[in-house]
């Protein structure tokens, strides 16, 4: 009996398998087209896979790719320092630009004022220019009305005004001459002051501090509270002596019912005296000052009319008042004057 899985000779010892024969077919078919011989390779393992691939050719790299490279390539404080310069520049572009706009807005521009203008201005209200323009007139002008200035008044000449000046306010920073000024209200004058010619003030004037004249000063009053003359006092009028009158009072030996009245200042007057029954020897009348002198003053008396001059008449002073006696004293009335100096 023959054993059916046994296999043949010819078949166990035959190189030829269902692929191979496939092969052969397609070579037999590849006579007239070639077609890619198809064999088994083992698979690739990692041990393999370095020993049994082939080497590859490098491909070229393109332009984007070498940009890539030479950016990762570049250094991070390199682009920092290319990024500081560019915003620098942007920076001062923009501040190049606003200066030149700011010039450009800032520049004045000039414009001819011709016939036709000046006619308009004539005629009617009319507005030549604006406020970035200038005005040039070559000649002499002449407003005969008033003339608005709304805004800084530059005076390159000099000023001259035929008629009134007011102003609000006036500041001086240099040297200035006037011919005549009126000052209706307060002059504050911070520095030296010189006047070389007549001043005249129509009203009070009061002087804090020292007051020094070189010349001659004229005055309708002159009111002062010390007067320290160093020189010689001329008075080519009168002495017209004012103040307060002193008080007077009955000497202990002007007599019973007898009275004392005084009239005048301090500095000269008159004293009355009626003499009272049987007067005596000693001080008819007592003269209390207004105002007290600081030291003792002179005091100088003369009888008014002879009936006086026989009586023996004296004076006792302090700085208080003073005192008239009489060694002899008579009936009747006796008037006597003084003059007092300090």
């Amino acid at each position: 009996m023959e054993d059916n899985n046994k296999t043949p000779d010819n078949e166990e010892h035959s190189l030829e398998t269902p692929e191979t024969q496939l092969n052969s077919q397609e070579s037999l078919d590849s006579t007239t087209t070639p077609q890619p011989i198809i064999s088994e390779e083992p698979t690739p393992t990692p041990e393999n896979e370095k020993q049994n691939t082939p080497p590859v050719e490098q491909q070229k790299k393109t332009f984007a790719q070498r940009i890539r490279g030479v950016i990762t390539a570049v250094n991070i404080y390199l682009l920092l320092f290319i990024l500081l310069l560019v915003v620098s520049g942007i920076a001062a572009f923009a501040s190049y630009r606003s200066s030149k706009n700011q010039a450009k807005q800032s520049s004045i521009f000039t414009q001819a004022l011709s016939a036709k203008d000046l006619q308009n201005l004539k005629n009617n209200n009319a507005t030549v220019g604006d406020s970035s323009q200038v005005l040039t007139v070559g000649s002499n002008s002449i407003f005969n009305g008033q003339v608005l200035v709304k805004n800084d008044l530059n005076v390159a000449g000099t000023i001259r005004v035929g008629g009134t000046l007011n102003l609000p306010g006036i500041t001086v920073s240099g040297t200035s001459n006037f011919q005549n000024v009126q000052i209706g209200n307060n002059l504050n004058v911070a520095g030296d002051s010189g006047v070389q010619g007549t001043l005249t003030v129509q009203k009070n004037l009061s002087v804090s501090g020292s007051a020094t004249f070189g010349g001659t000063i004229s005055a309708a009053a002159l009111n002062v509270g010390q007067l320290t003359l160093n020189n010689d006092l001329q008075i080519n009028r009168h002495i017209a002596v004012g103040g307060p009158t002193p008080r007077a009072s009955n000497g202990s030996n002007i007599g019973s019912g007898g009275t004392v009245s005084v009239g005048g200042s301090d500095t000269s007057g008159t004293v009355n005296i009626n003499f009272g029954n049987n007067p005596t020897a000693g001080y008819l009348a007592n003269i209390v000052f207004a105002n007290a002198f600081n030291q003792t003053p002179h005091v100088v008396i003369s009888p008014v009319g002879s009936a006086c001059a026989s009586i023996g008449y004296y004076v006792t002073r302090s700085t208080t008042g003073f005192s008239i006696g009489a060694n002899n004293p008579s009936s009747g009335t006796c008037s006597f004057d003084y003059v007092i100096m300090g």
